[in-house]
């Protein structure tokens, strides 16, 4: 026997509920899936955002010039390669904002005016697989590309809220918003020199990771997870005290907005993210029911990142969104998707009967009813109190029920599956658009 090939470690298959899951299998259903994408493009179109697709290989150094040469997913996280056929550098995307800037350059697509964008799809990094973090995972990432004011950057925090919502996701007991500003560029190099000044004389409190950072990223220290530099790291200067009025002009107009709609968060001057290209606002949705995977959704304002990857100058602001990680969240609170059984099942009572049966079917389809048709088995069809057991078993609500005698009549036997025990009736072959929305709408 051939050896049994398996998928590449932290890289998942998703499966329908209706297929048995191992007691160790963590992951979340395709119906859950498909559900959350469903909720995600009816919020996004209410906020008039466009689908946008990129590829997922892109070249190494936008990603390096994007990022940030000396992050964490740069230097130990991505999957990099060189292309065969000529030896570009290729790497598969960790993240979708550096390729859809990217894009923006490329194609002029700012031309006529500001975007509201978003992608959704797989992304790469080369970490520990663990509950909800994995090799090959999935994000939403929404962006406003072209737009400068704080107007917009409330906007998406708002968008976030209200998916959040829709999926039955509730503020303080289920996610909670963290912001902050993290101001502008010279302003950050103010406090990055404070910032190395101090971390200097406190040099025999630093992690190996944290001295290696020092000098390259200090900002990175301050999100350091290590216990015992915590004290150290808390008392380091603050970026909100290098701060300019018209920076926290920008800050305090976000915050007006999540006030006025009275969505409460908590400033939390620490907050960094985990990307070199951001400024000004950022924010991160946070849950304590996934144990140390605690940020669901993290995103704020990159307004110098189209200049750096080489277009004329224009700002933006953004967030990502895990999808397997807030898909975990909703299972461990108890949210389940909305029922997607079907609304009928077909029994077949004899070979003779499965073509009317598929004709009708199909019929019922063009009318938005949802129809399971048994199918024949290896041994032959299977008997018609064995097939009522399949149509219990798939959650429909009705039996279409084709045997010899309904036929010959011109009809098609209907009963009920749920709810108090109920008669066959019969209803027309001839005529399925007059009964169809007596199934769809039960």
């Amino acid at each position: 026997m051939a050896e049994i090939l398996r998928a590449v470690k932290g890289m998942n298959d998703i499966f329908p509920a209706s297929v048995p899951r191992k007691a160790t299998d963590v992951l979340p259903t395709s119906n859950m899936w498909q559900w959350f994408e469903e909720t995600s493009r009816s919020v996004l179109q209410r906020y008039g955002y466009q689908s946008l697709i990129t590829p997922i290989v892109e070249p190494t150094a936008l990603f390096v010039r994007g990022i940030g040469e000396v992050t964490d997913i740069v230097e130990k996280e991505m999957y990099s390669f060189a292309d065969s056929m000529n030896g570009d550098k290729l790497t598969l995307r960790p993240e979708h904002t550096a390729g859809i800037v990217r894009a923006m350059i490329e194609h002029n697509a700012l031309y006529n005016g500001p975007l509201r964008l978003w992608s959704m799809g797989p992304v790469f990094r080369h970490e520990k697989p663990q509950k909800g973090r994995y090799r090959q995972f999935n994000q939403l990432d929404v962006e406003a590309l072209g737009f400068a004011g704080p107007d917009v950057d409330a906007e998406q925090i708002l968008l976030t809220r209200t998916l959040l919502r829709e999926l039955g996701l509730k503020e303080g007991t289920h996610v909670r918003l963290e912001i902050n500003s993290l101001g502008q560029p010279g302003e950050r190099a103010a406090h990055r020199a404070a910032l190395v000044g101090y971390f200097e004389t406190h040099a025999a409190l630093l992690d190996e990771d944290s001295k290696r950072r020092l000098l390259t990223n200090p900002l990175r220290i301050l999100d350091s997870k290590n216990p015992a530099m915590q004290a150290m790291i808390d008392a380091a200067p603050k970026l909100m005290d290098f701060l300019g009025a018209e920076t926290m002009a920008h800050f305090d107009a976000v915050r007006a907005v999540l006030d006025a709609v009275g969505l409460d968060y908590r400033i939390n001057t620490r907050l960094v993210r985990g990307l070199d290209y951001y400024n000004l606002t950022v924010f991160e949705w946070i849950t304590d029911q996934l144990g140390s995977q605690g940020t669901v959704c993290g995103g704020g304002r990159y307004d110098g990142l189209i200049q750096q990857l080489g277009g004329k100058p224009a700002p933006a602001v953004g967030w990502g969104l895990g999808i397997e990680r807030l898909l975990l969240l909703l299972e461990a609170v108890g949210i389940a998707p909305p029922d997607q059984a079907p609304d009928a099942y077909a029994v077949i009572g004899s070979d003779a009967a499965r073509v009317p049966a598929m004709v009708v079917a199909e019929a019922l389809r063009a009318q938005g009813v949802s129809v399971l048709l048994h199918a024949q088995g290896p041994e032959g069809l299977a008997s018609v109190k064995s097939q009522f057991k399949k149509a219990n078993a798939s959650g429909a609500r009705f039996a279409l029920v084709f045997a010899g005698a309904e036929l010959a009549r011109g009809a098609v036997g209907l009963k009920s599956l749920r709810g108090a025990e109920a008669e066959q009736v019969e209803r027309p072959l001839a005529d399925v658009a007059a009964w169809a929305a007596e199934l769809r709408n039960a």
